[in-house]
C-alpha cells in the first residue's frame, strides 16, 4: 500500500474518531450551519464571524481544536509525517465532505460557503 493511501486510510479513522466518537456539541453544529464557525484548511475549526461568536462558542472551538491536535499528533506519529501533514490531509477530506451552506477555507485561506 502506498504511503498516501495509508495516510488517507488513517485520516478516515481520524474522521470517525472526531465525528462519531466525539460528536460536536449542538453549539458547534449550529455555529457551523450558520457559518459562524468553519473548517480551516489546516484541519482545525475557525471562527468565521467573530461578531456572532460568544465566549462559550469560542471555548468549544478551543476544546475541539485541542482534541484534533492530539488526534493529528497520534496520526502523524503512526505514519512518520509531521502533524501539519496529518492535519492537512484530514482537512482536505473534511472540507470536501462539508455540507451545503457550511463555511470552509479555500487554499488561499478565504472563507467560502459550500454551495
Amino acid at each position: 500500500m502506498t504511503f498516501s493511501r495509508r495516510l488517507f486510510g488513517a485520516c478516515a479513522a481520524i474522521l470517525v474518531t472526531l465525528g462519531a466518537a466525539h460528536a460536536a456539541p449542538p453549539i458547534i453544529e449550529e455555529a457551523k450551519a450558520n457559518c459562524v464557525v468553519g473548517e480551516r484548511i489546516d484541519g482545525y475549526l475557525g471562527i468565521v464571524d467573530g461578531a456572532a461568536a460568544n465566549d462559550a462558542l469560542r471555548r468549544e472551538v478551543r476544546v475541539i481544536n485541542q482534541q484534533r491536535s492530539a488526534a493529528y499528533d497520534n496520526l502523524a506519529s503512526k505514519n512518520g509525517v509531521t502533524v501539519a501533514v496529518a492535519a492537512k490531509a484530514t482537512a482536505e477530506r473534511v472540507i470536501n465532505g462539508a455540507p451545503s451552506g457550511h463555511c470552509v477555507q479555500n487554499e488561499s485561506g478565504e472563507w467560502i460557503r459550500v454551495p
